[in-house]
């Protein structure tokens, strides 16, 4: 049977993301639930009140409310219904709601800040304002609050334009921070009483909404009651003046305190923490049998409204299970949404922090709320407490069960407001304790989550109170693939070296590590027995040997496991008997290798893997972990383990998702290269990890060897005879012939043949020519590659200091007021930069040689700065301030120049003014002491210590040096704020060059274009390739009032200038995971498009759509879905899975996983679904006739990871199209200061040229020995996975790299000694590159290979010696 027959068999229509419902919403609760009508025979004066809220705990408070009003007054009743505003995405739902507001007479709302909810809003209400009596908005997005109306009362100017006074408030919120926020919410309480003195009509009508939302704030039934009450008296038609009010009922608000200590059985709030411990360690502690020495105390924050509303129970519920195990509680609520003042005023005793951990219940960052945030003051206020600071969360959009049947989890708007924020304070561990319930809108508490967290958080504050010498690491290092020479891999890391450095640290620390092996050699000799160990074999070392009647017992969910893999102890990780678990205990540390995946080999598996489960290997290794070597902590070392990967909903996990039954109760800390910060989100919110960032290798240039630094010695004495009518034309001749021996033809499409003698140029025809040949070489020459690996705790080399300072020099900082060193160059010769690129990418001589002398100028006057640094060992541990006091104004004075203005003087440029370069480089100054000061081995110290690790963005430090130093928590970013104004205008720069370039080759633009969507690539770049998407088709993005990106507007064929193109967006796992509300953005982007009532052969967009709707009998907007990714819970083609493993037969295999998995299609419309359509995809991808990606960062090109090549569309789309022709493929390159857009082919070639071929990488490479022979392998089986989906990479590529691995015996022999499995993994591909039809070669070649094949099998095996 076929895999696509398989397919076809097993395949379910659709995947629900959201309630399993046929709606594809999130939430399919009804208005109709909290319905309040009055009795039909009723004949009291009626009014109408229809609310919106965001969350939920008003419902209930509101419904008591009215049928309080309903029971006790005599005069008037009321009928009421509200809407949670997730509702209003059913357009069911918003036409009910247009039908309730046009008989109603008040019309409240809350908190109405998600953009196209807001709109849904505001089109409906705004038409029927004049109708109402009363409009009473509490805060909201401005477009809201423009409802406003009270009378004369209203907000119709808000957020329109420039106000005095509230430039004044945003600047006392930021001077004042917690205190101006006190003070306005005593303002609220006062005005009202000041209101009411006044005579105006104004005055009184803003004391009613003064008034109104003190009640709300308020939000028990009584106060809402009197607050409907107070409002129908005063405005409500028919009720207004006709004393049909019992006005007794309309009391005073009742307010607890702004701020305060809570407790569910203390009878009063508690002001002082003091007053607070008088009552809870002599009263409370004793009858709960809480012993008050020796309990850890945990600080809680809550939030308000919920107590004023009595819907706490879930609060009440975490405190109680927490002090059941012991535990003290400090519970705190703010009236506002700053909770650093009550955070620095309740958790601090006699001057000293009273709590041992902290967790926060809002959901919200710790300063602002929704609309706004402090990130840097809420770090600021937690630094400073220095307590692990967790965030969990009650569901708001969802209800407990449809939260429970997503595949998803939780809601995306959720997620970007109360994970992705709070994280950028610290935050961690984002677990769901509390779920709605559908019919009263209450919080429910989910007691095994409560569990969870509880025996969490009392973890966390253990580790600060137990001794080093008694606490107990579980270090987990990684194996993938695996049984090819693995162990101990991680992303640019020397693991085993790193570990071996943490150890000597953790041993000063205190910690108890037995006897620490040496050497890293010795380290990993003692993990693995044997470093040439086949993986699962009894050559790595046991650790223990766990029975399956001990397994079963310790591991509550193993039969969940048995479907996929049959009773323990199955296969892996087993001898038959017992559940293995490899790697070797010192004193309380413990090394472990977790397990790998399981069905890496099986492509059968592969194809499916959504479904899988972890194998019993795998859950016993964890249940080992935690249940008996007792982990206090697990390190998972490196980027990255499977943990986090396995199946479960995205974000929100629940009891049975795997990577929460696997992590269970142990504090996760988790080393994550910093350049990686989607994956090391996905790795925070799914296995509830604490990341500590480390920093990749420098990049360096690659240069220039063999042919190629020959070719360039030619160039240069070109240069030097270039009028030399005799000399300069053979010269020529010579750089043609030599630039045809190293594969330059195929980069220069002119390059003249072999036999044409260039004597018939002109000079300038020469001159053209060589600059062609000089800009290549300078392109190999200049190109970043990643030196070595890195090792944790170990300072930079000068040079690998000067590598990263001169990337950093390279880009101009506007917004700090900084130019690029190149472009103060340039400008000191009297010339542009930005000419000179453009230039020298054209091939002028003159400038490429400029352009060339500025790199070497720039390279130069960086390392004059950091040699003021550098100590005798060559490395620099600690930076010499050179802008100490006005020093280089002083040097300037006596006549003496910076040490970087002469080595600019000495390079040829001597006119470079001193005022341009000081700012540059005293920014420079800061970012070299960033990278001295490494927080790697810190961080992890903190996270053991029980103290707050400090967080820092993740990224690119060459963009954002704010990702130095390491050693950070490592977040992503607010995933509303992205594309950025300044991404937005490099995407549009970028996309025009891509047409522009096209459209010279072939005469047309494209009319569809296959686009791969790369999380940690929009992280970095602040979502450029986002931006690029909306840019093909026309349309802009357009942030909101409070600056989130959620409005978008069509940009006029006129000003586009071109057609509109289409695109086919296959969005990585990790992307959906962390920017779905983007997808969604995308969706909308491309059905505006698609809408527009424009000529077909200007949209291409509009014209496909409409093929494709009659073709599949869709609606337009249907047929115009473009966004897809895989099912939730799923990552990845697996493509790269396949070939890494070897199972698999054809390419038609790979093209049909890659259709399978990569076609969940994402609807703005429908967004609680990704339904698979597979159909719908291919019709797209059909008319595709170019295919896209971007490389953002000089440390991951294509041939280094298998994700480029795992999502490339190119020979899918060729089996698809009618004509069967394969689409033209593009890689855009915006790791330099000008963004480069390259074909497919000269950017492969590109790669090998300046990595794999490149003796300065691979020779750096193996100088860190197993781990280095694993990394240039690797690049070779990511080169033949280009091979095999999209056929572009050239025949030398494969003749070269065998002629410097295989056919020079010293270095084959060299392979053969360092790692035997990673040298049989490269003898493997390259026999499997030839027989797949990917390389050309000889018969002796092949011959060779074979020979070495059973070589290194007999070595592996113990045959050989």
């Amino acid at each position: 049977m076929s895999m696509a027959t398989l397919e076809r068999k097993t395949k379910k229509p659709k995947i629900q993301l959201g309630n399993k419902g046929e709606s594809g919403m999130f939430t399919d609760s009804s208005p109709e639930s909290r319905r309040v009508i009055p009795p039909s025979q009723d004949t009291r004066a009626k009014f109408k009140v229809v609310y919106v809220v965001l969350e939920s705990q008003y419902q209930a408070a509101l419904t008591q409310a009215c049928n309080m009003i309903n029971q006790q007054q005599e005069g008037v009743s009321v009928e009421c219904v509200g809407y949670l505003l997730e509702e209003l995405r059913d357009p069911a739902n918003v036409e009910k709601f247009r039908q309730d507001v046009a008989t109603a007479n008040v019309f409240l709302g809350s908190l109405i800040f998600v953009q196209e909810l807001a709109e849904k809003v505001v089109e409906v209400v705004s038409p029927l304002r004049e109708n109402l009596d009363a409009a009473v908005v509490f805060p909201s997005l401005p477009e809201v609050m423009r409802l406003q109306k009270l009378g004369s009362f209203s907000m119709a100017s808000m957020g329109q334009k420039k106000s005095i006074i509230g430039d004044f408030m945003k600047k006392q919120r930021m001077q004042q921070g917690a205190k101006f926020e006190e003070d306005m919410l005593k303002l609220v309480r006062t005005l009202p009483e000041i209101l009411k003195y006044l005579p105006s009509d104004k005055a009184k009508d803003a004391r009613s909404f003064m008034m109104s939302f003190q009640y709300w704030l308020g939000g028990s039934p009584e106060n809402l009651s009197s607050m409907l009450l107070m409002l129908a008296d005063t405005y409500c038609k028919g009720i207004k003046g006709e004393n049909l009010v019992n006005k007794a009922d309309i009391v005073a608000p009742i307010l607890l305190p702004d701020k305060g200590i809570w407790h569910p059985v203390a009878d009063q709030i508690f002001d002082r923490p003091s007053a607070y411990f008088e009552w809870y360690d002599k009263v409370h502690c004793p009858a709960a049998g809480i012993d008050v020495e020796t309990a850890p105390t945990i600080g809680i924050l809550v939030q308000k409204s919920h107590i004023n509303t009595r819907d706490e129970c879930h609060y009440t519920a975490l405190i109680a299970d927490l002090e059941a195990r012991g535990a003290r509680v400090v519970t705190i609520y703010s009236g506002g949404l700053d909770f650093s003042g009550p955070l620095e005023e309740f958790f601090y005793l006699n001057g000293y922090p009273s709590v041992d951990a902290v967790i926060n219940l809002t959901g919200f960052a710790l300063v602002g709320g929704p609309a706004s945030q402090n990130h840097e003051k809420a770090v600021k206020v937690l630094k400073k407490l220095n307590r692990p600071y967790l965030c969990a969360l009650p569901l708001v959009f969802q209800t407990f069960e449809e939260w429970k049947k997503s595949e998803l989890g939780l809601h995306p708007v959720q997620v970007a407001l109360q994970v992705s924020l709070p994280e950028i304070d610290g935050a961690i561990e984002p677990v769901i304790f509390a779920g709605r319930e559908g019919l009263t809108g209450r919080n429910v508490p989910m007691s095994d989550r409560i569990d969870l967290l509880a025996e969490r958080l009392l973890k966390w504050a253990t580790l600060r109170r137990k001794e080093n010498k008694d606490k107990k690491l579980a270090v987990t290092v990684f194996s993938f693939p695996p049984d090819k020479g693995n162990v101990g891999t991680a992303a640019y890391l020397d693991v085993f070296g790193s570990i071996q450095e943490m150890l000597g640290n953790l041993k000063k620390d205190g910690y108890d590590m037995g006897e620490i092996p040496e050497s890293p050699e010795a380290l990993m000799d003692a993990v693995l027995h044997d470093k040439e160990a086949k993986y699962d074999s009894p050559s790595l070392n046991v650790a223990y040997r766990m029975p399956v009647d001990e397994y079963e017992k310790l591991t509550p969910y193993h039969r969940d496991l048995e479907e996929a893999w049959g009773k323990a102890p199955g296969n892996l990780n087993s001898d038959g008997q017992n559940m293995l678990v490899f790697g070797k205990q010192f004193g309380n540390v413990f090394i472990g290798v977790q397990p790998t995946f399981g069905y890496e080999g099986d492509p059968m598996r592969l194809l499916f893997s959504k479904s899988a489960s972890p194998h019993h290997g795998f859950a016993a290794y964890y249940t080992y972990l935690e249940k008996i070597f007792k982990a206090d902590a697990v390190l998972h070392f490196g980027t990255h383990g499977s943990l986090e990967f396995m199946p479960g909903k995205q974000v929100g996990m629940s009891g049975t998702c795997y990577p929460d039954r696997l992590i269970n109760s142990i504090p996760n800390l988790y080393y994550y290269a910093a350049n990686n910060p989607s994956e090391a989100t996905i790795a925070k919110r799914r296995s509830y990890s604490a990341t500590i960032s480390y920093l990749t290798p420098p990049a360096e240039n690659a240069g220039l060897y063999k042919g190629l630094k020959e070719l360039s010695e030619l160039v240069k004495s070109y240069q030097g005879l270039r009028e030399n009518e005799s000399r300069g034309p053979s010269i020529v001749n010579s750089i043609v012939a030599s630039a045809r021996q190293c594969n330059l033809d195929k980069d220069i499409k002119d390059l003249p043949a072999d036999d044409f003698d260039t004597k018939e140029l002109s000079i300038d025809g020469r001159d053209a020519l060589v600059g062609k040949v000089y800009r290549k070489l300078m392109e190999i020459e200049s190109r970043l590659l990643p030196c070595g690996l890195h090792r944790i705790g170990v300072p930079p080399t000068a040079a690998e200091a000067v590598a990263t300072l001169v990337q950093i020099a390279t880009i101009d900082r506007p917004d700090d007021g900084i130019k690029s060193l190149p472009r103060i160059i340039a400008e000191s010769v009297g010339r542009d930069i930005d000419e000179i690129y453009a230039n020298a990418d054209k091939g002028v001589l003159d400038d490429v040689d400029l352009l060339y002398r500025i790199t070497e100028a720039t390279r130069a006057a960086v390392g004059a700065g950091v040699a003021q640094s550098t100590d005798s060992e060559g490395r620099v541990k600690e930076v010499k301030p050179v802008f100490e006091q006005g020093m280089t104004l002083l040097q300037g004075m006596m006549g003496q120049a910076s040490p970087w203005k002469k080595a600019l003087a000495d390079s040829g440029f001597p006119n470079a003014k001193e005022e341009s370069l000081s700012p540059l480089f005293e920014y420079l100054e800061f970012c070299l002491k960033q990278v001295v000061a490494d927080n790697e081995m810190g961080g992890l110290l903190q996270g053991l210590n029980g103290e707050y690790i400090l967080p820092g963005p993740g990224g690119d430090p060459i963009r954002n040096p704010g990702v130095l130093p390491t050693g950070k928590n490592m977040h992503s970013l607010d995933p509303q704020a992205i594309p950025t104004k300044p991404a937005v205008d490099v995407a549009f720069k970028v996309v025009d060059r891509l047409l522009e370039r096209t459209k010279a080759d072939t005469g047309d633009y494209p009319q569809s274009v296959a686009f791969t969507l790369w999380g940690t690539d929009n992280i970095k770049t602040y979502g450029e390739s986002l931006a690029q998407v909306m840019a093909l088709v026309g349309v802009r993005p357009v942030p909101d009032a409070i600056g989130r990106v959620n409005k978008l507007e069509l940009i006029p064929l006129e000003e586009l200038g071109r057609p509109r193109v289409d695109v086919v967006v296959t969005c990585s796992g990790i992307f959906r995971d962390l920017f779905i509300n983007q997808m969604a953005l995308l969706d909308r982007a491309v059905k505006m498009a698609a809408e527009a009532d424009e000529p077909t052969e200007m949209n291409f967009v509009r014209a496909h759509a409409l093929q494709s709707a009659k073709e599949l009998g869709l609606s337009v907007r249907d047929a115009a879905t473009r966004v897809f990714s895989n099912a939730a819970g799923s990552y990845s083609a697996n493509v790269g899975l396949t070939i890494e493993n070897g199972g698999w037969d054809s390419e038609q295999q790979l093209q049909e996983q890659f259709l399978s998995r990569k076609s969940f299609a994402f609807n703005a419309d429908k967004p609680g679904e990704m339904s698979h359509q597979t159909d719908l995809f291919k019709a797209s991808l059909k008319t595709v006739d170019l295919t896209f990606q971007n490389l953002d960062s000089s440390e991951i090109s294509l041939t280094d990871v298998s994700h480029y090549y795992d999502s490339d569309p190119t020979k899918v789309v060729q089996g698809l199209r009618d004509d069967g022709r394969k689409p033209t493929s593009f890689v855009a390159d915006t790791t330099t200061a000008t963004a480069q857009v390259r074909t497919l082919s000269e950017t492969v070639r590109l790669d090998a040229r300046t990595k794999l071929l490149n003796p300065k990488f691979y020779e750096g490479m193996m100088k860190t020995g197993y781990e280095g022979v694993r990394e240039i392998t690797k690049r070779l089986r990511n080169t033949m996975g280009w091979s095999a989906t999209s056929g572009e990479v050239d025949n030398f590529v494969y003749e070269d790299a065998n002629d410097v691995f295989i056919k020079d015996e010293a270095m084959r022999q060299r392979l053969l000694e360092t790692n035997p499995n990673s040298f049989r993994d490269m003898v493997t591909t390259f026999l499997e590159a030839n027989g797949r039809g990917y390389w050309d070669t000889s018969e002796e070649n092949i011959k060779l290979l074979q020979e070495l094949y059973q070589d290194v099998e007999d070595k592996i095996e113990g045959v050989k010696p």
